[in-house]
C-alpha cells in the first residue's frame, strides 16, 4: 500500500484538473495563457494553503521541460539557493529551472536578494508562494521583477468533485469497499474552508477511522466526518491577513447597514477565540460611522463591550450583537470623522497660527501685561448662551471642518444654531 497523503496521490497534473481558480486558469484567463505560452515570468502565487499554488507550479514545471526546484522559505538557508545556482550549467538544466519557494515570507532579505541576479538573466525562473499578502512581506526588490496571481479559497461546489474522486481512490488505495452516509461529501466541501488539501486529508482520515466490516466494507458517516472536520473550516490567524480581513469586512458591514453580513463576520472573530477586536472595532465604528446621527449609541455600545468583557465568551456573544445590530440598523453619519481628519491635517501640515490673544489663559500674573484673556466675552452672559467671537486663530479664522450631516439629529441642531446666529 502506498504510504503517501492522499492528497499528494490526488495531485493533479494538468490545468484542467486542477479544483477551483477559475479567475486564473480556466481558458482564456492570464495565468493559463502565460502557461501555455510556455514564456514563464517570475511570479508569485498569494494565497491560503491547499488551494494548488504548489500543483500549477508544479504543472508548470512539466508543461515547460524545466528542471523542478522547491525550496520552504521556514528551512531554506542562504547555502540552499547557492547549491541551486552551482547546478546552472548542468546537462539537466540546459531547458532552464524553476525555483519554487513556498512560504516566501520567511526568506530574509539577503535570502531574497540573493536571487535578483538570476532572476533578470533569466537562469532561474522563481515561483514563490505565501500565505500573507507579499506586499507586505515580500521586498520590493524581489516583487518588481514578478507577477503577483491571488488564488482563492476553493468553492464548496468545486470541492465536492475532488471529493467523492478521493474516496474512490482511496478505496482503491486501502482495498476497502468504501459506502457514505448520504451528505458526507457535501460536508466535507462545506467544512474544509475552501482548503482541498483539508478536504482530502478528512476522506482518508475518515475513511480509516471508520469500522471495517465482516465483508470487508466501511460506512462512513456523517457524525464520523463532523468530528474530524471540526472548527477545521475557521483559517484565521490574529497577526496574518486573515485577522484583518476579517474586521475589515466586520466594519464595512456595519457601514454599510448590513446587520446579516456583520453577524456573520462577528461570529467568525468569536468562534477563533477573538474578543477584543470586535470590542475596539465596535467602539470605533459607534463615532466613526454612526456618531452625531445616534449619538447615544456610543454609551450603548460601550456598556455592550464593557458586558462582554466582564461576561467573557461563549456569553459574550449576545451584547456583542446587540451592540452589532444596533449600530447596523442605526442612522449614519461620518461628519465626525471628516471634522477631525480635517483638523488634523491642519496641523500636521503647518496650517495653524497663534492662539488669539483673548483666549489666552488669563489666570496668572504678569497675563495683563501681555494682554492675555483681554477683550474675551463670556457666552453665558449673553442671550441663548452665544455671542460672535473669534476663536480660531488668524490665519485659518474662516476655516470650515464640521459639516452637519444629512440626518435628524445634526438637522435639527443646524437649524438651532442658524436660528441663533
Amino acid at each position: 500500500m502506498n504510504n503517501s497523503p492522499l492528497a499528494d496521490f490526488l495531485r493533479p497534473k494538468s490545468l484542467d484538473d486542477v479544483v477551483g481558480q477559475h479567475h486564473l486558469i480556466d481558458k482564456g484567463r492570464a495565468l493559463r495563457t502565460i502557461i501555455e505560452s510556455k514564456n514563464i515570468p517570475n511570479m508569485i502565487f498569494y494565497g491560503p494553503s491547499g488551494v494548488g499554488k504548489t500543483t500549477v507550479a508544479s504543472i508548470i514545471a512539466s508543461e515547460t521541460n524545466k528542471r523542478l526546484y522547491k525550496l520552504n522559505g521556514t528551512s531554506a538557508s542562504v547555502s540552499d539557493i547557492k547549491d541551486i545556482i552551482s547546478s546552472l550549467d548542468g546537462f539537466d538544466s540546459q531547458t532552464g529551472v524553476l525555483l519554487y519557494l513556498d512560504e516566501i515570507q520567511y526568506l530574509n532579505k539577503k535570502q531574497q536578494q540573493s536571487l535578483l541576479e538570476y532572476m533578470e538573466n533569466g537562469k532561474i525562473t522563481v515561483i514563490a508562494s505565501t500565505t500573507e499578502n507579499p506586499y507586505f512581506y515580500v521586498y520590493n526588490a524581489l516583487l518588481s521583477r514578478s507577477t503577483v496571481f491571488e488564488f482563492k479559497p476553493v468553492e464548496p461546489i468545486d470541492v465536492i468533485n475532488a471529493v467523492k474522486r478521493a474516496y474512490t481512490l482511496a478505496s482503491e488505495k486501502l482495498n476497502l469497499k468504501i459506502k457514505l452516509e448520504e451528505g458526507v461529501c457535501e460536508l466535507i466541501s462545506q467544512t474544509c474552508g475552501g482548503d482541498v488539501r483539508k478536504a482530502l486529508n478528512c476522506v482518508e482520515l475518515s475513511s480509516l477511522a471508520s469500522p471495517v466490516n465482516k465483508d470487508g466494507s466501511v460506512f462512513i458517516k456523517i457524525e464520523t466526518v463532523r468530528e474530524l472536520s471540526q472548527r477545521s473550516s475557521m483559517k484565521y490567524d490574529r497577526d496574518g491577513d486573515q485577522h484583518y480581513d476579517i474586521l475589515s469586512a466586520f466594519h464595512k458591514s456595519v457601514r454599510g447597514s448590513d446587520e446579516n453580513a456583520a453577524l456573520h463576520y462577528l461570529a467568525r472573530l468569536l468562534v477563533a477565540g477573538d474578543l477584543i477586536s470586535p470590542c475596539r472595532r465596535l467602539l470605533a465604528i459607534a463615532s466613526e460611522d454612526i456618531g452625531l446621527a445616534y449619538p447615544q449609541a456610543v454609551g450603548i455600545v460601550k456598556s455592550c463591550v464593557d458586558s462582554a468583557m466582564q461576561l467573557g465568551l461563549p456569553e459574550a456573544k449576545l451584547p456583542l450583537a446587540e451592540a452589532t445590530i444596533l449600530l447596523c440598523t442605526a442612522p449614519k453619519s461620518n461628519s465626525v470623522v471628516c471634522a477631525i481628519d480635517a483638523a488634523m491635517d491642519d496641523v500636521k501640515n503647518g496650517n495653524f497660527g497663534d492662539i488669539p490673544a483673548h483666549l489666552k489663559d488669563s489666570h496668572y500674573s504678569g497675563a495683563e501685561k501681555l494682554n492675555h484673556g483681554k477683550g474675551y466675552q463670556y457666552p453665558h452672559n449673553f442671550k441663548n448662551n452665544y455671542i460672535n467671537q473669534q476663536y480660531l486663530p488668524d490665519s485659518i479664522k474662516d476655516r470650515v471642518y464640521y459639516e452637519y450631516g444629512e440626518n435628524k439629529n445634526e438637522l435639527a441642531a443646524k437649524s438651532y444654531w442658524e436660528k441663533i446666529k
